[in-house]
């Protein structure tokens, strides 16, 4: 009972940590998006590496890049994510906070349509539903918008297809990113060389600045070792349901501190999404566990 009250805290840490991002990233203006992402992936690297060493997995791990099949798929996995984190900064620090939320919020069903389409599995009748209200939902938004919800459409379609490349995988949390950070070093890390030597770049010109830059290895690392932790003694389908903390949590940030326009027709579609999320979750407790924890992991 102990071992999964510490799983649940720190399951229920781990999401709430990634749902208070939006308050983060905008604390690294005047730094532009492109040099957010390069810095959250150089300095991830640098964590990761001291855990690896720490560990005693630094060479096992990059060792799996010997495999073509692995290197390849971890060349995958790289893009996709920095695909992900590149629109999420650039929403929340453009104030679209919400619509971020709305992303993170539909991306289990897009785990879902992966699965039946890609994989081949079989859905249950109320995860048809599910999908099907969510879709009517996201019309309503698209409307409402006079847009399609490219921002969330985006957020949920590349972490989507991450998870995926990351369930064929079957890689530890860890040794994925510091590979995936690994493969990413040469452009960030040149692109930050690029900066600082054009004078263009944020680092070093301010102390405050500068630290929450370097930080952003820890904020990225931190909870998904977390929830790493949570997965060994919590069952699949209390993780599942655990993942609607993070864009619950967004979304609250983008409505009441950011101040985020909310339409009557935003608040509809955002309703009908949320009764599909409720009929998921009322599934995913009746059957006893989720098609798939790997999508609930938010880099």
């Amino acid at each position: 009972m102990k071992n999964y009250k510490v799983g649940l805290l720190l399951g229920i840490g781990s999401y709430l940590f990634w749902g208070l991002f939006p308050l983060y990233w905008p604390l690294l203006k005047p730094a532009n998006s492109i040099e957010i992402v390069s810095h959250r992936a150089v300095w991830t690297f640098v964590l990761c590496i001291i855990l690896l060493v720490a560990m005693g997995k630094l060479r096992s791990t990059f060792s799996l890049l010997k495999s073509p099949r692995i290197a390849l798929r971890l060349c995958l996995s790289t893009v996709l994510v920095s695909i992900n984190w590149l629109v999420y900064i650039w929403g929340v620090n453009h104030g679209h906070v919400v619509e971020c939320a709305l992303g993170y919020y539909i991306n289990p069903l897009i785990i879902i349509a992966f699965g039946v389409i890609l994989l081949k599995e079989k859905m249950r009748k109320l995860q048809w539903a599910s999908v099907g209200i969510a879709t009517v939902g996201v019309i309503i938004l698209t409307v409402d918008y006079g847009r399609p919800p490219w921002i969330a459409i985006a957020l949920a379609g590349s972490w989507g297809s991450y998870g995926l490349v990351k369930k064929q995988l079957g890689l530890a949390a860890l040794d994925g990113l510091a590979i995936e950070t690994t493969l990413s070093l040469i452009p960030y890390g040149g692109y930050l060389l690029w900066m600082g030597h054009a004078g263009t770049g944020q680092f070093g010109h301010h102390l405050g600045l500068t630290i929450l830059l370097m930080l952003a290895g820890v904020a990225t690392a931190v909870p998904l070792l977390m929830f790493n932790s949570s997965t060994n003694t919590l069952k699949f389908t209390v993780i599942g349901l655990l993942q609607y903390i993070t864009p619950s949590v967004q979304f609250i940030i983008g409505v009441l501190v950011r101040h985020e326009a909310m339409t009557t027709g935003r608040w509809v579609g955002f309703l009908i999404v949320w009764v599909a999320l409720i009929t998921l979750g009322y599934d995913l407790v009746k059957s006893g566990s989720s098609s798939d924890n790997s999508f609930a992991e938010f880099d």
